[in-house]
């Protein structure tokens, strides 16, 4: 069973969750920790056959689940997912489903028995991801008493974007262990807006990503391009915090 389980939020829909994620994933394996990543809800999945089946593959949780130390099947990684990069619960709509919570519950549990020392769960879009008409997933975050972690994206809007999330979580009954500044959009006054955030954020700055690469190689995979990525950013992350909550 999973020692530490965190929740990675975001300020905001394309905010590089996944790549902060997978990068905490790398550090936590660099620090000798095996780890698991969870990504619930989905949008934007393609369709692949395996033996003659069809299911529906999300790119970001096939990084996290090359990045896993165990070899967990990619149904438990995502077991909601959709095809319209849309709100999933739109794509629910569409496709005549809804999101249930109880298939949420049940993989959250499978999951815990599995022997890695950390898991990694990534939400979809925003803190407050609706998941019906009348529900968010937030209520799901807080009845596991997940620890939140806060990835803000470092462009025009971040700083009402962060303290608002920040306050929302907290509201939830969450409590905010770390967040992360994603310094990829190459705005003006970053230095100063992180500082701003620093002074009103009452949880530690986890670490000031720069924009990072993706491999070249053409001998790589998909998956050592993910590993590569993964290692690049986990040099700008310090773990320390989560592992001393």
């Amino acid at each position: 069973m999973p020692t530490r389980s965190f929740f990675i939020t975001g300020t905001d829909t394309d905010v590089g969750k996944t790549i902060i994620t997978c990068g905490l994933m790398a550090a936590f394996k660099q620090a000798g920790y095996s780890v698991l990543g969870h990504k619930p809800i989905a949008a934007g999945c393609t369709t692949v056959i395996e033996q003659g089946k069809a299911s529906l593959r999300n790119e970001d949780a096939e990084a996290m689940q090359a990045l896993a130390s165990l070899d967990v099947p990619y149904a438990q990684v995502n077991p909601i997912a959709f095809t319209p990069a849309i709100a999933p619960h739109i794509a629910a709509e569409q496709a005549h489903q809804h999101i249930d919570t109880q298939v949420l519950d049940e993989n959250y549990t499978l999951l815990q028995t599995h022997p890695a020392d950390v898991l990694l769960v990534e939400g979809a879009g925003g803190w407050l991801l609706p998941i019906s008409q009348t529900q968010t997933l937030a209520p799901w975050v807080a009845q596991h008493k997940l620890p939140v972690i806060m990835v803000v994206a470092m462009r025009l809007g971040c700083l009402n974007h962060a303290l608002l999330t920040a306050q929302a979580i907290k509201s939830a009954g969450c409590e905010l262990v770390g967040w992360v500044a994603n310094s990829f959009c190459e705005q003006p006054f970053v230095a100063e807006n992180i500082a701003t955030l620093e002074t009103m954020i009452n949880a530690p700055l986890l670490g000031i990503v720069p924009s990072v690469s993706e491999s070249q190689d053409t001998q790589d995979s998909p998956q050592q391009k993910t590993q590569k990525q993964a290692e690049q950013v986990a040099q700008y992350l310090d773990i320390t915090p989560l592992l001393n909550h």
